[in-house]
């Protein structure tokens, strides 16, 4: 049990979610705009965003000893509102990712998991399971809270794909849990030009609308893909924050065409549209953004909530198993 008292300390030890060892946890809080987030400035109409800054993922490990490159939710970049985490998983080495992510909790937020490679099995405490293969999408809403597992379905082989958190909220932070699981088949793949395709998981792009629903954040989340030489353009709310993760390959991004290199992500300014282009060479990147909710956050490993008391209460009711 979590001695609930210990949370008025700046530091405090909670039972590891996975394995034997406990987990130290500052009690993160934040208000008002991410400190990483936009400028005040205001987007004219036309206004093509530029890169704000570049950011480099740390590698680490999660769940029960996983190897990946966390890119949001670290010292670096800590968050960009509404976005709390972004990883990156990578390897063909089974030791890297055979442990998986054993049973752990989570509340207050959403996890996106989308897979290039490999196939991972997900079940919870609700009764819900499901297999992510290449090229599928998992949009997992926690709210009021659940438990839940990511393990590998494969003993080798490439393992490959990316995790993003999105804050819920405050209105929404205690909603029932729920899942949308989206197939390959189901997200539209559009040919945007020359030379590029876009596959379309979450928002509009042009006239194309994603599969996943996600309301409270407005997301866009697209996947690009650029032959050499090609060069692609989207429109986003120009008040949404934006970043792009260059995952394969070189790619220019922005209004100053800052080259991105494979594990480069940029957080983008403020603007009404991306261009994004290659040079001699292919590349692919997400481009992700959404509706910065500009609310106070209070994070303690995989809760989030808006206050430190919300945050005493989401540990004692999983550690009285209410979730």
């Amino acid at each position: 049990m979590v001695d609930v008292a210990q949370l008025v300390e700046p530091r405090v030890v909670v039972p590891a979610v996975v394995g034997s060892n406990p987990i130290v946890h500052p009690i993160f809080m934040r208000y008002g705009l991410s400190k990483a987030g936009m400028n005040a400035q205001t987007a004219a109409s036309g206004d093509v965003r530029p890169v704000l800054r570049l950011v480099r993922g740390q590698a680490t490990t999660e769940g029960a000893g996983v190897r990946l490159t966390r890119v949001i939710g670290g010292a670096q970049l800590p968050d960009l509102d509404p976005f709390l985490l972004f990883d990156e998983f990578r390897s063909d080495q089974p030791s890297d990712y055979l442990a998986g992510f054993p049973d752990h909790p989570h509340r207050g937020f959403e996890t996106v998991t989308y897979m290039l490679a490999g196939r991972m099995r997900h079940a919870d405490n609700k009764g819900n399971k499901g297999l992510l293969g290449p090229g599928s999408v998992q949009w997992m809403t926690a709210g009021s809270g659940l438990v839940h597992s990511e393990m590998p379905e494969q003993e080798n082989g490439l393992m490959w794909g990316f995790q993003l958190w999105v804050n819920l909220p405050a209105s929404d932070k205690m909603t029932a849990p729920k899942y949308q699981d989206i197939a390959p088949e189901r997200i539209p793949e559009v040919q945007a030009g020359k030379g590029v395709r876009v596959r379309v998981l979450a928002g509009r792009f042009g006239e194309v609308e994603g599969p996943v629903r996600a309301v409270a954040t407005e997301p866009l989340y697209l996947d690009v893909h650029l032959e050499p030489g090609a060069r692609f353009e989207a429109a986003l709310p120009p008040t949404h924050n934006a970043f792009a993760y260059a995952y394969q390959g070189v790619a220019r991004i922005g209004a100053d065409e800052r080259e991105l290199v494979r594990g480069d992500l940029a957080v983008l300014g403020r603007g009404d549209r991306v261009v994004a282009s290659a040079g001699d060479a292919p590349g692919r990147l997400v481009l992700v953004a959404g509706r910065p909710l500009e609310e106070p956050v209070a994070r303690y490993g995989p809760f989030v909530m808006n206050t430190r008391e919300q945050i005493v209460q989401a540990v004692q009711d999983f550690s009285a198993g209410r979730f």
